[in-house]
């Protein structure tokens, strides 16, 4: 019985953090949205909309790795873990099919 319920746990755990992690990266591109416009327009930053999942993942790491120049990009990158940056690029990448 035990192992069934553990199994259970496990599986439940999972699935939670499946369902999450959309919503995860729906709430950090709230922050991109405020200067990049997820309707695509924007008056001179540069749209994300359309970039693909690992474009936008490879330029988030390099502004956090300050190979990208940018102070506000560089600082926000600093605060994202790796697993953030993969939620938001997948987030945003969908967001332009």
């Amino acid at each position: 019985m035990r192992p069934a319920i553990a199994a259970g746990l496990v599986l439940l755990v999972s699935q939670s953090g499946a369902a999450a992690e959309p919503d995860q990266g729906a709430q950090l591109a709230a922050t991109c949205a405020s200067c990049h416009r997820l309707d695509g327009g924007g008056t001179g930053i540069p749209s994300i909309i359309g970039l693909g999942e690992e474009r936008l993942k490879s330029a988030l790491l390099a502004y956090r790795a300050s190979e990208r120049p940018n102070h506000i990009m560089h600082a926000i990158a600093l605060s994202l873990s790796d697993e953030e940056i993969a939620s938001v690029a997948r987030y945003v990448a969908a967001q332009g099919k």
